[in-house]
């Protein structure tokens, strides 16, 4: 093979980036060959991005996806189509890039995974603040031991404004049975990615998720969470699209020090002892670490974000590249918004990994009285092909 194919699947926000990126030929050994929407005014767009290039346009996923003309589809759907393209890519022999989330609800994502494993085909999610140089050194550092043995991660994350004119954009927004959640499922994704990509990981989730607390919708707008985390550490996530002016201040403490990131800035502090050793050698009741506080400089910044993702999961199909952000750990993310939302609504710690049959039960519950307008151009489905209704 050459070149990958691309065929996007969904022209919206993300996808038309994505048409547009590939068709300017930003994405080496890529070239974009279909397009898929079930509005004929994307179509019409797309046609007139693409202009004379060889590219067929869809109303259909799965008529894209046995066409021949593609080797792998970027999803860019409304989320509950995510895994059910994505599964029907699989079984006809794709490679699938999802956009985030991977999904809604963890149980469908383990039917996806399988799927993704029996085919053997490359499975990536577009978690493109991955190849932000800021996040990687962070990860870089905890993992390298430079913050010691961890205790704290603290993630206030309120600077994802939005008006009801946004919620009132679409008949599917912001609704159980449309989108499936809130700030967690359409705003946090990343974030949710990037706090367990770093830190790792909790054992247990506990959180107050507010439904429409700052606007006229169904879904959380306003979550603050808990975490617990197997060595004992622990975390909080504060988010809302209703304050303004917002906060995005990631914390992490450590027994050797301190990295915070905030307006483009990580600056580390560096104990001159580990905590834990001094707190039990020093005679002092009242004693402090000596330790220094640089910042550290990043000259590669935020990295190329959707581009970058694009080109990496074609040089893994192509030549073997290692997968910066693998569709597999798309399943991480979610359960952290899965277990957030279910801990919300029984009051209690909700231990990770979970099946997700419980939440799943609660959703069910909730898409039975949303609001999602019966003219949205989305209609949840567990089963079909986005262009079905």
């Amino acid at each position: 093979m050459e070149k990958v194919r691309f065929g996007v699947i969904g022209i919206g926000n993300m996808g038309s980036g994505h048409v547009q990126n590939l068709i300017a030929g930003k994405v080496p050994g890529a070239e974009l060959t279909a397009v898929c929407d079930i509005k004929p005014a994307r179509l019409e767009w797309a046609k007139g991005v693409c202009g004379d290039a060889p590219v067929r346009y869809f109303a259909d996923s799965h008529d894209l996806i046995t066409s021949g003309l593609v080797d792998a589809v970027m999803i860019a759907t409304p989320h509950y189509f995510h895994p059910i393209i994505g599964i029907d890519a699989f079984r006809n022999g794709l490679n699938v890039l999802s956009e985030k989330p991977i999904g809604v609800y963890t149980k469908k994502i383990v039917e996806f995974m399988d799927e993704a494993k029996k085919s053997g085909k490359a499975f990536g999610i577009m978690y493109n603040q991955r190849t932000d140089h800021f996040y990687q050194k962070m990860r870089e550092m905890i993992r390298n031991g430079d913050l010691g043995a961890l205790k704290r991660c603290v993630w206030i994350i309120t600077d994802w404004y939005r008006t009801q004119a946004y919620y009132n954009s679409g008949g599917w927004r912001a609704t159980w049975a449309g989108e499936g959640g809130g700030v967690l499922m359409n705003q946090c994704p990343h974030n949710l990615d990037l706090w367990q990509w770093i830190f790792g990981m909790p054992s247990a989730i506990y959180a107050n998720c507010e439904y429409g607390k700052y606007h006229d919708i169904e879904v959380e707008d306003d979550v603050t969470a808990m975490a617990k985390y197997p060595n004992g550490a622990t975390g909080v996530f504060i988010t809302t699209t209703g304050e303004y002016p917002g906060t995005n201040r990631l914390e992490i403490t450590g027994s050797k020090g301190k990295l915070v990131y905030e307006r483009g800035h990580l600056m580390y502090t560096k104990n001159e002892i580990d905590e834990r050793e001094f707190t039990f050698a020093s005679n002092q009741g009242f004693a402090s670490i000596p330790s220094k506080t640089e910042e550290i400089e990043i000259p590669e910044g935020h990295g190329e974000q959707h581009v970058g993702i694009l080109k990496n999961f074609t040089n893994h199909i192509l030549y073997g590249e290692e997968l910066l952000a693998p569709g597999y750990e798309g399943i991480n993310g979610l359960s952290l918004a899965n277990a957030m939302i279910l801990s919300s609504e029984t009051g209690k710690w909700v231990d990770l990994p979970n099946d997700g049959e419980e939440f799943w039960a609660l959703l069910q519950e909730k898409i039975k009285t949303s609001r999602m307008k019966e003219d949205a151009d989305v209609v949840f489905s567990t089963e079909g092909t986005y262009g079905n209704k």
